[in-house]
């Protein structure tokens, strides 16, 4: 589609309006704007994929995640540190791909606008040489109109004195009405001289509208499909972000099912186990006992230590020196 629509469309039954070529124009820059509008947005959303992405890049890089744990669990964390860093490089990618857009779509409306500018100082100057030459022609006409009255009034004039006995004064009205229509005749010509140039420049000036609103139309054209391919693309390029994030993120969910609880606790018992027998009961020792051991508590001498069987009952035994029995003993009452 090509010329079909703007050149039927955008005419005007005053000569020296240019409201449909105005219109255009109008419709054009606001198409041009539209274009920096979504270049900028393009710019700024790169400038938000791009912190994101180093902020992101940041958080994998220096902030402890499970720094501590071992084995699968410590490889699968691994794995999604890693992921994490890769979506975070995508992002800063990203960023750098919208502002390649936001590049061709300026250097688009650049080109746009100089094509634009050939065609709108041809029509300028088209403008500039339709008004002129119509204020000529209309000069021209306001000339020979007035040009016609002064004959009449001059024919008049001859008709009023023809009973004028003085013959002088007759000449000089005969003489006045025969300049008068040479006027009239050479106005009249200048006139249509003027006229006809400018029905030569409104023919010129329609053809050059024609070519402007085929080439606006063809611009206008090129200008939405190239917008909405650019804005085609840019979702796509956001959805294939996601694509590529949830492909980075499938490689933790992968590792997370090769982990293994039981291989965990395992390894945990193999690296950290301190031993297998745990301490033996504490005995009560009575202080008096000649068996009395001397290692402290919980602590054994041998590898194997007897038990103590129970103490026995103490009996009063005078000549037995290790016991000594209440009775022996009396309280002193100050």
């Amino acid at each position: 589609m090509t010329g079909s629509l703007f050149k039927g469309n955008f005419w005007s039954t005053d000569i020296l309006s240019t409201i449909g070529y105005d219109s255009i124009i109008q419709h054009l820059n606001n198409g041009r704007k539209n274009c920096k509008e979504f270049e900028d947005f393009l710019k700024e959303r790169a400038s938000i994929e791009e912190k994101y992405g180093k902020d992101l890049l940041s958080l994998a890089r220096k902030k402890p995640c499970g720094q501590s744990e071992i084995n699968t669990l410590k490889r699968a964390l691994e794995v999604f540190k890693q992921q994490v860093d890769n979506v975070a490089q995508c992002h800063i990618q990203l960023a750098q791909t919208l502002r390649e857009e936001a590049r061709k779509m300026e250097e688009f409306r650049e080109r746009q606008k100089l094509q634009r500018k050939k065609t709108e100082t041809i029509m300028e100057a088209a403008h500039k040489q339709k008004n002129s030459q119509f204020k000529k022609a209309m000069d021209a006409k306001k000339n020979y109109e007035q040009k016609c009255r002064d004959k009449d009034d001059a024919e008049q004039a001859v008709h009023r004195s023809a009973n004028v006995a003085n013959q002088r004064q007759q000449e000089k009205l005969f003489v006045k009405l025969a300049t008068s229509k040479t006027a009239v005749e050479d106005s009249d010509k200048a006139y249509k001289q003027h006229i006809n140039l400018l029905e030569n420049v409104r023919e010129e000036w329609q053809k050059e509208h024609i070519k402007a609103c085929e080439v606006f139309e063809a611009q206008e054209c090129e200008r939405i499909n190239f917008f909405r391919n650019a804005l085609w693309l840019h979702v796509n390029q956001l959805s294939q972000q996601c694509v590529t994030n949830d492909e980075m993120y499938e490689q933790v969910r992968k590792s997370l099912e090769t982990c293994s609880i039981e291989k965990d606790i395992q390894y945990f018992v193999n690296h950290r186990k301190t031993g297998q027998t745990p301490p033996a009961p504490i005995m009560y020792e009575n202080f008096y006992s000649p068996q009395r051991n001397a290692a402290p508590p919980g602590k054994t001498t041998g590898p194997n230590p007897a038990r103590r069987g129970p103490l026995p009952v103490p009996k009063r035994i005078p000549d037995d020196p290790d016991y000594s029995l209440v009775e022996d003993y009396s309280l002193l009452y100050q």
